[in-house]
């Protein structure tokens, strides 16, 4: 598949998060994203506020699901995602669940294999169980206690060993974030707020300035 860009909106309030969104659509992002602690504060009201806004975009909801799954993703989709996120580490029904509430409602579900003892493993179950992309994650906590870990750690094994498209996320440089296709994870996420070189650019930062970075990482990605 070509090359995808999608901003993650890990804001907690539905302000700042349009605010952001509107940025990135102007720079040229193609996917929108409820970030975990957005959607903790502001719930379904986040995503309708984006589906509001953004109604041709794409919106992932980065729910993380555990349990419930099937209602919870049925609550996403009529709230106006178009991606809903279940973790690997689940139950195999959980998973089920969110599947065929995707494939009822017209969505799609990303598995994210955050955690997983055997991450190959994982990432296969997950196909195996109809999710339609993996999302190869090294969490923030994991990277806070060792911050050697990144996606490297068994990305190219799990895009070798799955037919659906994959995501990578966490410990990535914006360098190699956008280098992401080449190792055969074209779906590629950049993180709002974003910190570079210890400097970060919120939705209070400069909006021109943003912008420009914005718009370069997504010609990079997309121009290879």
């Amino acid at each position: 598949m070509n090359p995808i860009v999608q901003i993650s909106l890990d804001l907690t309030s539905i302000e700042e998060a349009l605010d952001m969104a509107r940025v990135a659509v102007e720079a040229g992002v193609d996917w929108i994203e409820a970030g975990t602690p957005l959607l903790l504060a502001e719930g379904l009201h986040a995503v309708e506020a984006l589906r509001r806004a953004f109604p041709e975009h794409p919106i992932v909801a980065d729910l993380k699901t555990m349990d419930g799954a099937y209602l919870e993703t049925e609550m996403m989709a009529k709230a106006g995602a178009t991606h809903v996120v279940v973790m690997g580490v689940a139950h195999p029904a959980t998973i089920r669940a969110a599947v065929k509430a995707a494939r009822q409602y017209g969505i799609s579900v990303m598995g994210d294999i955050l955690a997983a003892p055997d991450p190959v493993a994982c990432a296969k179950m997950l196909e195996e169980n109809g999710v339609d992309y993996i999302i190869v994650h090294t969490g923030f906590d994991e990277r806070g206690e060792d911050r050697e870990r990144t996606p490297f750690d068994h990305l190219h094994e799990v895009v070798r060993a799955v037919s659906v498209p994959v995501q990578a996320v966490g410990g990535l440089s914006i360098d190699q974030a956008a280098e992401m296709p080449k190792h055969g994870a074209p779906l590629v996420v950049i993180g709002a707020p974003l910190v570079i070189d210890k400097r970060q650019f919120a939705p209070s930062a400069d909006r021109e300035e943003l912008k420009h970075i914005l718009r370069q990482f997504v010609e990079r990605v997309k121009n290879g």
